[in-house]
């Protein structure tokens, strides 16, 4: 038991990941949290903002285009990955009772996403923990053309990793002293993380119960 309780915490601590497994584990981390059912507790934002902090300052050595190359298809075959999943298997996922991993809320939360950005959900979830997870496999619950869900797919994954992976590199490069200060970049972003994911839950509680009015 204690090993396993090592090993996700292992799995959630961004800067260990990035020093121990290097591009490749990055890369399987980014696919699985992109459209993987139980890949929703795993770093996603601030794992690409290190990642581009790291190679920033030469301590994760390999190209910015490499690394920006490698996340970017990490994503989105990932999220195509969720909407295949979504596609083929939805009744499956809709009739699932709740577990450790799963919970009919994360498809409630992600369908009310969906509501109030339209198709353009995809791109705004790119930045929204558990929904990233979960949106594309709701698209591919609901059907949406693949045309579609590829073009919004892409876009969203390049905005998401251009953004992260790149200002994380500026910062890097330009700020190398800020490796220093790692820890207070990850409680940073777990404060915006759960600041959003908080604020989502209340907006879409308080529009369940206007609608029940």
């Amino acid at each position: 038991m204690h090993q396993i309780v090592d090993f996700f915490q292992y799995l959630l601590n961004s800067e260990e990941i990035i020093r121990t497994g290097g591009l490749v584990l990055i890369t399987l981390i980014i696919f699985v949290e992109n459209g993987i059912i139980f890949g929703f507790f795993l770093p996603g934002d601030y794992l690409l903002f290190l990642s581009g902090v790291f190679a920033g300052t030469k301590i994760l050595n390999v190209p910015l285009w490499l690394l920006l190359s490698c996340i970017f298809g990490a994503a989105v075959l990932g999220s195509l990955t969720g909407y295949l999943t979504g596609y083929y298997f939805g009744a499956r996922i809709k009739n699932r009772p709740d577990s450790l991993f799963f919970k009919q809320k994360y498809i409630d939360d992600t369908r009310d996403a969906f509501v109030r950005y339209g198709n353009g959900a995809l791109i705004i979830s790119r930045f929204l923990p558990v929904v990233r997870t979960f949106a594309p496999i709701l698209a591919g619950l609901i059907h949406m053309p693949s045309r579609f869900f590829m073009l919004y797919n892409i876009v969203g994954g390049a905005i998401w990793v251009l953004t992260l992976v790149g200002g994380g590199f500026y910062f890097g490069e330009r700020f190398p002293w800020i490796i220093n200060y790692v820890h207070w970049i990850i409680i940073f972003f777990l404060a915006v993380t759960t600041f959003t994911v908080v604020k989502g839950y209340l907006n879409a509680r308080k529009e369940r119960r206007t609608e029940k009015v």
